[in-house]
């Protein structure tokens, strides 16, 4: 396998090539200065930009890693003549060059529309120009802080700790904000099929395996559970007793929904319908079978709070991906090859705060994907307040007839 790599003398390069170099690959590292490109990795060829074409002829692979970053102190120019004006030369280059596949590696941050900073509005430029590129197949990767066997930047102190402290420390910190290892970018290029996404693809080392953020979750969660229980109760009493009054049938609707690893459970909430209606999905029920209580309950969420059941038997959590019926099939199957279905469900999520429910399926998927990849306690409180302030509209019922 044939790769060409720009900017590999920045942390993220020198980190990644030495993995790339002990797979076999036969490596072309590129830049303005290939003679410090030379001080770093002496034994493998090196080239400038003018002469990227040539020398990357029939290349498999080039990895776009040159950028100017938010810590630099630089001109706000140079963010756009590095970060678009040379990217988009790169790319036209290795399209003439005949290299089958360009990759572009840009930070999490790009993702942001409200992140204003000079490097995500640069990139997210550049991304939106990378589509006028034919004739070669793109993807853009978008990674969080990423780290190898040293840390960089802010992390950088903890290189001074003992190794058993500093990975305490580490993942205490990857708790609150998603990092991922270069390893899993040097995996992700050595692959002979590439995962496709028109959209996005994001790697992070996620937090399945993450012990600090799993305990404080759970303790959050449970806390939760039993703080409604302890000094709400009184509320979830009359809450029942007003759907009682108002409409024949039970206070409390109970729905086989699908779980984490496809388990089947039953979820619990305030009974918002009248009785019989159609078991569907959200978005395929009427308004008119919406009480008119249960309008204002599903639009403060209080329906939901019979789910702090689900919480205490670890069956949902407080923020996850909500969970579907399991006559859902093509949400169940979109999540399923996203990987989505190895999260436990929340009664909110980044998805609902943003407005997307199971209408579109496809779409649905895709955010809940984006949740997995950036999950961190520091996202999960932003949930939780946007939600709390009205965010997310939940699941529509369908317009009136």
């Amino acid at each position: 396998m044939k790769i060409a790599i720009t900017g590999a003398t920045g942390f993220v390069g020198r980190s990644l090539v030495p993995l790339l170099d002990t797979a076999g690959t036969e490596l072309l590292l590129v830049g303005r200065d290939s003679k410090r490109i030379s001080q770093y990795f002496p034994h493998l060829a090196a080239c400038g930009y003018d002469e990227l074409e040539q020398k990357a002829a029939g290349f498999d692979l080039l990895v776009h890693l040159a950028v100017v970053n938010n810590n630099q102190d630089v001109p706000s120019e140079t963010f756009h003549d590095v970060n678009v004006r040379q990217f988009l030369e790169v790319a036209y280059t290795a399209q003439r060059a005949g290299v089958s596949r360009f990759v572009n590696v840009s930070s999490i941050h790009a993702l942001n529309p409200r992140d204003r900073s000079p490097y995500a509005m640069s990139k997210r430029e550049a991304l939106s120009r990378l589509a006028d590129v034919k004739g070669i197949r793109t993807t853009t990767v978008f990674l969080p802080a990423i780290y190898g066997d040293s840390w960089s930047g802010k992390l950088s102190i903890l290189n001074k700790l003992p190794k058993p402290l500093a990975g305490m420390a580490f993942e205490t910190l990857a708790a609150m904000k998603p990092v991922v290892h270069v390893s899993r970018l040097a995996n992700y290029l050595l692959k002979d099929q590439f995962i496709e996404d028109k959209d996005e693809l994001i790697l992070s080392d996620g937090q399945n395996g993450n012990l600090v953020y799993r305990g404080i979750r759970r303790i959050i969660d449970v806390s939760f559970a039993l703080a409604v229980i302890v000094f709400f109760w009184w509320g979830l009493v009359l809450i029942w007793v007003l759907i009682r009054l108002q409409s024949p049938g039970p206070g409390i609707f109970a729905q086989k929904r699908v779980g984490r690893n496809g388990a089947i459970f039953t979820c619990y909430k305030f009974r918002t319908m009248y009785v019989g209606t159609v078991q569907a999905a959200t978005n395929q029920v009427s308004a008119t079978a919406v009480t008119s209580l249960g309008h204002t309950l599903r639009k403060a969420k209080l329906d939901e709070l019979p789910q702090i059941w689900n919480i205490l038997r670890n069956e949902i959590s407080l923020v996850g991906p909500r969970p579907c019926l399991p006559v859902q099939t093509e949400l169940v199957k979109a999540r399923h090859q996203r990987g989505v279905l190895s999260l436990k469900p929340g009664i909110s999520g980044l998805a609902q705060v943003n407005d997307i429910d199971m209408s579109d399926p496809q779409r649905l998927a895709r955010w809940d994907a984006r949740y997995m990849a950036l999950q961190s306690l520091l996202l999960d409180l932003k949930i939780v307040l946007a939600t709390a302030k009205g965010g997310g509209r939940g699941d529509r019922v369908a317009e009136r007839q």
